[in-house]
């Protein structure tokens, strides 16, 4: 043990006699580990920003739309008319536990001197509640008789109140607007919030979303929002809800299209893992090239050091004595790097997530990992100068100028 502690101690002042070259030897490894860090990073951040965005579309959920492929069998009597939602709605029975037609438009509002965009998306009662994971922070949700009376009554988001009223609790203002070319006025309801994702900003729209019962179109929808019950195995009742409608509309399999959250959530996720491993190759390669970088200025210091080591081997010091100190030193080395990289890794992804609206977590075991990694590069690159060092003849040592 205090032939270990000797050994540590002299790698560490040989390190110190030469700051600037361990430094240089170091940076491949400090970079390696530091773009590791960072990708693991923002790659989980992101991963659980997308989980969460995902489970705020619905669980279950799938979107039913008209494939256009179709386009020569399309006509008004293949979209979906209130009728058919109720009727939809009433054979699928507990298979669903929401059934609502998709439906959005975008508007113009002004109030004053004060304009917003607004994105009215047509919505059934127990949209929010079942389909969002938005909240309701002032007023209140739908009611069924909004539904059925086809009030003029909307909820806004938070973000559309600031915008157009400069306030949040925006409940019993009007809103005047148009819906399918005539004039309506809408009394606000309530006023919900959302969280922020990684998808606001990516539309390239400046819109907020509208909920306004969807009862109040006179037209008929392309679409329909569905939630699958929750006893039925997602794909299972996806196929029977899928068959049930394109036997009700009469046309044949695969005329409408159909999407569910949880296979976007997996694509999705496919390609993140995928880009996340393409980059810690990439990263990797650093890490080798730090290997390299140690395995070279061991060499060097090997050579420099080659009268100290037949000294030590005089005074009676033992082969693999030789081979510790300098695998010590290696280690050294390279642990260092590794530390630092790690430091500089996680300051490098804790400033990407001032700009990126992700929750930044640093994931120990990845820590673990490159610690490990960095201990390991080192004693293998370290391992060649090592034993070259402890084979060296004390005689021809001594002699060496």
């Amino acid at each position: 043990m205090g032939l270990m502690f000797e050994n540590f101690k002299m790698a560490l002042s040989s390190v110190k006699a030469n700051k600037m070259r361990a430094f240089l030897t170091m940076l491949g490894i400090i970079i390696g580990i530091s773009s590791v860090m960072t990708i693991t990073s923002i790659g989980n951040a992101v991963s659980d920003s997308l989980d969460e965005a995902f489970k705020g579309f619905g669980k279950n959920r799938i979107v039913v739309y008209m494939n256009y492929r179709n386009s020569d069998d399309i006509d008004d009597s293949k979209l979906f008319s209130t009728e058919d939602i109720d009727n939809l709605r009433e054979g699928l029975g507990d298979k669903v536990t929401y059934f609502a037609p998709f439906g959005s438009s975008e508007k113009e509002l002004k109030n004053g001197r004060r304009k917003a965009k607004i994105g009215f998306t047509s919505a059934d009662a127990t949209y929010i509640k079942d389909m969002t994971a938005d909240k309701i922070i002032h007023g209140r949700d739908f009611k069924e008789s909004d539904i059925i009376g086809r009030k003029n009554v909307v909820i806004v988001n938070k973000d559309l109140a600031m915008q157009l009223f400069g306030k949040e609790d925006v409940v019993g203002e009007q809103i005047e607007t148009e819906l399918e070319g005539s004039p309506r006025t809408f009394t606000i309801i309530g006023v919900y919030y959302r969280k922020k994702s990684i998808f606001d900003g990516l539309t390239g729209s400046d819109s907020t979303e509208g909920f306004i019962p969807y009862t109040l179109s006179t037209q008929n929808f392309y679409g329909l929002n569905i939630k699958i019950s929750d006893n039925l195995e997602l794909k299972k009742g996806t196929d029977q809800v899928m068959r049930f409608i394109e036997k009700y509309k009469k046309v044949k399999e695969g005329f409408y299209s159909m999407e569910s959250v949880e296979a976007q959530a997996g694509q999705i996720n496919a390609v993140m893992s995928g880009l996340s491993l393409g980059l810690g190759a990439i990263a990797a390669i650093s890490l080798l090239v730090g290997g390299i970088g140690i395995m070279n200025i061991m060499l060097v210091s090997v050579t420099e050091r080659t009268k100290e080591i037949g000294i030590r081997k005089s005074l009676g010091a033992r082969r693999r004595d030789i081979l510790t100190q300098f695998m010590v030193e290696s280690a050294i080395l390279s642990l260092s790097g590794g530390l630092i990289g790690i430091v500089l890794g996680y300051g490098i992804s804790s400033l990407a997530g001032m700009f990126l609206p992700l929750n930044l977590r640093l994931n120990p075991m990845a820590v673990m990992i490159a610690v490990m990694f960095s201990l390991v590069v080192g004693v293998f690159f370290g391992l060649y100068p090592a034993s070259k060092a402890s084979k060296l003849d004390p005689i021809d040592a001594l002699r060496y100028e």
